[in-house]
């Protein structure tokens, strides 16, 4: 874990979403044809995005979970302590950004639902987002490493340590 988002990583924020039973919101990626999103089925992530100029790194972790959940009553249970990062493959990274980018840094926060799982709506989010997620489901935080695409497992890793108190009813 590092201090600040390094040089030449895309700042962002990556979040947990816990039900009451401490599963974790997991989300099929919606335009699967973007390798930087999925490979060999590994379509499955946690909510993450951009943080938008001006924004802290909290304001984005909120404005992303209603953007891909529709989610809007959440408590926050815990900040990751520092920035996590991974690096894009280079024909990725050259696909996905134009080579801006050799990686991204995500801080990360863990929320839990407050409300009932009828509030989450990937398939049309509130404010006209487009759909990142066209299925989701709950699952337990540990299987969620093997889920996602393998150069984002070591952030996952990290994540499912950091957040794994949240993981249990």
């Amino acid at each position: 874990m590092i201090a600040s988002p390094p040089k030449g990583y895309r700042p962002c924020v990556g979040l947990a979403l816990f039900n009451a039973q401490g599963l974790v919101f997991i989300g099929r990626r919606a335009n699967r044809s973007l390798r930087e999103h999925v490979a060999d089925g590994h379509e499955w992530q946690m909510p993450q995005g951009g943080i938008d100029a001006g924004e802290t790194p909290l304001q984005a972790a909120r404005r992303e979970l209603q953007e891909e959940t529709n989610v809007t009553s959440a408590t926050l249970l815990s900040e990751a302590p520092g920035w996590l990062s991974y690096d894009l493959p280079v024909d990725i990274g050259k696909e996905a950004w134009r080579g801006r980018w050799r990686g991204q840094a995500q801080k990360w926060f863990a929320f839990r639902l407050d409300g009932s799982d009828d509030e989450i709506n990937t398939l049309t989010p509130a404010g006209g987002h487009k759909a990142e997620f066209d299925a989701w489901r709950w699952e337990k935080l540990e299987r969620t490493p093997a889920l996602i695409i393998p150069f984002k497992r070591e952030v996952y890793l990290q994540v499912a340590t950091l957040f794994a108190p949240f993981a249990r009813p």
